[in-house]
Protein backbone atom coordinates (compact mmCIF):
# COMPACT_ATOMS: atom_id res chain seq x y z
CA UNK A 1 0.00 0.00 0.00
CA UNK A 2 1.31 3.27 -1.24
CA UNK A 3 -1.01 5.34 1.25
CA UNK A 4 -3.01 4.74 3.95
CA UNK A 5 -5.97 3.42 3.76
CA UNK A 6 -9.32 5.66 3.85
CA UNK A 7 -11.11 5.85 7.25
CA UNK A 8 -14.41 4.01 7.76
CA UNK A 9 -16.36 7.32 7.12
CA UNK A 10 -14.31 8.22 4.94
CA UNK A 11 -15.24 5.14 2.75
CA UNK A 12 -19.08 5.31 3.45
CA UNK A 13 -18.91 8.79 1.97
CA UNK A 14 -17.48 7.13 -0.93
CA UNK A 15 -19.64 4.56 -1.06
CA UNK A 16 -21.16 5.31 -4.36
CA UNK A 17 -16.95 5.83 -6.43
CA UNK A 18 -15.67 2.64 -4.05
CA UNK A 19 -19.17 0.60 -5.90
CA UNK A 20 -18.04 2.24 -9.72
CA UNK A 21 -14.47 1.12 -8.52
CA UNK A 22 -15.37 -2.86 -7.57
CA UNK A 23 -18.27 -3.10 -11.03
CA UNK A 24 -14.92 -2.05 -12.95
CA UNK A 25 -13.47 -5.35 -11.83
CA UNK A 26 -17.52 -7.30 -12.33
CA UNK A 27 -17.84 -7.53 -8.61
CA UNK A 28 -21.52 -6.57 -7.66
CA UNK A 29 -22.79 -5.85 -4.12
CA UNK A 30 -23.82 -9.84 -3.66
CA UNK A 31 -20.30 -10.69 -4.70
CA UNK A 32 -18.58 -8.19 -2.67
CA UNK A 33 -20.72 -9.52 0.70
CA UNK A 34 -19.04 -13.07 -0.15
CA UNK A 35 -16.01 -11.92 -0.13
CA UNK A 36 -15.91 -10.16 2.92
CA UNK A 37 -17.35 -12.98 4.48
CA UNK A 38 -14.68 -15.45 2.72
CA UNK A 39 -11.79 -13.79 1.73
CA UNK A 40 -11.19 -11.12 4.03
CA UNK A 41 -7.76 -10.93 2.84
CA UNK A 42 -9.17 -9.95 -0.54
CA UNK A 43 -11.70 -7.62 0.53
CA UNK A 44 -8.51 -6.02 2.61
CA UNK A 45 -6.13 -5.59 -0.90
CA UNK A 46 -9.50 -4.27 -2.73
CA UNK A 47 -9.92 -1.73 0.11
CA UNK A 48 -6.45 -0.80 -0.16
CA UNK A 49 -6.33 -0.80 -3.72
CA UNK A 50 -9.69 1.84 -3.42
CA UNK A 51 -7.76 4.00 -0.92
CA UNK A 52 -4.56 4.21 -2.58
CA UNK A 53 -6.17 5.28 -6.20
CA UNK A 54 -8.14 8.08 -4.21
CA UNK A 55 -4.96 9.20 -2.27
CA UNK A 56 -3.44 9.66 -5.64
CA UNK A 57 -6.44 11.85 -7.08
CA UNK A 58 -6.45 13.85 -4.46
CA UNK A 59 -2.78 14.36 -4.63
CA UNK A 60 -1.91 14.78 -8.29
CA UNK A 61 -5.13 17.70 -7.98
CA UNK A 62 -3.25 19.10 -4.38
CA UNK A 63 -1.98 22.64 -4.95
CA UNK A 64 -1.94 24.40 -1.62
CA UNK A 65 -1.52 22.72 1.84
CA UNK A 66 -1.55 24.65 4.84
CA UNK A 67 -0.44 23.34 8.84
CA UNK A 68 -1.61 25.22 11.82
CA UNK A 69 0.30 24.66 15.62
CA UNK A 70 0.34 27.02 18.51
CA UNK A 71 3.48 29.19 16.97
CA UNK A 72 3.74 28.40 13.95
CA UNK A 73 1.75 28.56 10.65
CA UNK A 74 3.38 26.60 7.54
CA UNK A 75 1.69 27.65 4.23
CA UNK A 76 2.50 25.60 1.23
CA UNK A 77 2.53 25.81 -2.90
CA UNK A 78 2.67 22.78 -3.93
CA UNK A 79 4.11 22.89 -8.05
CA UNK A 80 5.04 19.40 -10.39
CA UNK A 81 8.81 19.27 -8.47
CA UNK A 82 9.02 21.51 -6.19
CA UNK A 83 7.22 22.93 -3.12
CA UNK A 84 7.34 26.60 -2.01
CA UNK A 85 6.90 27.38 2.03
CA UNK A 86 6.36 30.58 3.80
CA UNK A 87 6.87 29.53 7.42
CA UNK A 88 4.71 32.09 9.84
CA UNK A 89 6.35 32.15 13.33
CA UNK A 90 5.30 34.19 16.75
CA UNK A 91 7.93 35.44 18.67
CA UNK A 92 5.29 35.95 21.51
CA UNK A 93 5.16 32.57 22.85
CA UNK A 94 1.36 33.14 24.57
CA UNK A 95 0.05 33.49 21.16
CA UNK A 96 -1.86 30.66 19.72
CA UNK A 97 -2.27 30.34 16.38
CA UNK A 98 -4.93 27.92 16.60
CA UNK A 99 -7.45 30.27 18.33
CA UNK A 100 -9.52 33.22 16.96
CA UNK A 101 -7.63 35.53 18.84
CA UNK A 102 -4.25 34.29 17.91
CA UNK A 103 -5.11 34.40 14.22
CA UNK A 104 -6.82 38.27 14.43
CA UNK A 105 -3.25 38.79 16.54
CA UNK A 106 -1.84 37.88 13.73
CA UNK A 107 -3.48 39.66 11.39
CA UNK A 108 -2.89 42.97 13.76
CA UNK A 109 1.44 42.17 14.26
CA UNK A 110 1.93 40.11 10.74
CA UNK A 111 4.94 43.18 9.46
CA UNK A 112 6.17 43.44 12.80
CA UNK A 113 9.16 42.19 15.00
CA UNK A 114 7.23 40.18 16.66
CA UNK A 115 6.67 37.64 13.85
CA UNK A 116 9.69 35.44 11.94
CA UNK A 117 8.82 34.88 7.89
CA UNK A 118 10.48 32.53 6.37
CA UNK A 119 10.55 31.77 2.73
CA UNK A 120 11.89 28.33 1.21
CA UNK A 121 11.70 26.43 -1.71
CA UNK A 122 12.35 22.47 -1.80
CA UNK A 123 12.64 20.30 -4.80
CA UNK A 124 10.84 16.87 -4.04
CA UNK A 125 13.57 14.30 -3.94
CA UNK A 126 10.86 11.36 -3.85
CA UNK A 127 7.62 10.93 -5.91
CA UNK A 128 5.75 14.49 -5.24
CA UNK A 129 2.20 12.81 -4.31
CA UNK A 130 4.41 10.55 -1.48
CA UNK A 131 6.22 14.17 -0.58
CA UNK A 132 2.73 16.09 0.09
CA UNK A 133 1.24 12.88 1.82
CA UNK A 134 3.79 13.26 4.36
CA UNK A 135 3.12 16.72 5.15
CA UNK A 136 -0.46 15.45 5.30
CA UNK A 137 0.70 12.80 8.25
CA UNK A 138 2.39 15.54 10.04
CA UNK A 139 -0.68 17.55 10.04
CA UNK A 140 -0.91 19.59 7.07
CA UNK A 141 -4.45 20.51 5.50
CA UNK A 142 -5.90 20.29 1.65
CA UNK A 143 -6.30 24.59 1.31
CA UNK A 144 -7.76 26.88 -1.25
CA UNK A 145 -4.44 29.04 -0.63
CA UNK A 146 -6.00 32.00 0.01
CA UNK A 147 -3.75 32.83 3.41
CA UNK A 148 -0.68 31.74 1.11
CA UNK A 149 -1.77 33.78 -1.38
CA UNK A 150 -2.34 36.95 0.45
CA UNK A 151 1.07 36.91 2.52
CA UNK A 152 2.67 36.16 -0.93
CA UNK A 153 1.63 39.38 -2.81
CA UNK A 154 2.65 41.32 0.74
CA UNK A 155 5.83 39.39 0.84
CA UNK A 156 7.02 40.02 -3.24
CA UNK A 157 5.29 43.39 -3.19
CA UNK A 158 7.77 44.94 -0.48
Amino acid sequence: MKYSRLTKEQLEEMHAEFSKFLATQAIDKFEWDQIKIEKPEVAEQELDVFSDLVWEGVLSKTEYLEHFSKNHIFLFQCYDTYVKSIILKSLVPKVDFLTKEGLHWLSDNLFTETIEIKIGKKEFSEDRNQSLFQLIQQGAILSDGQLFKQINTIIESE
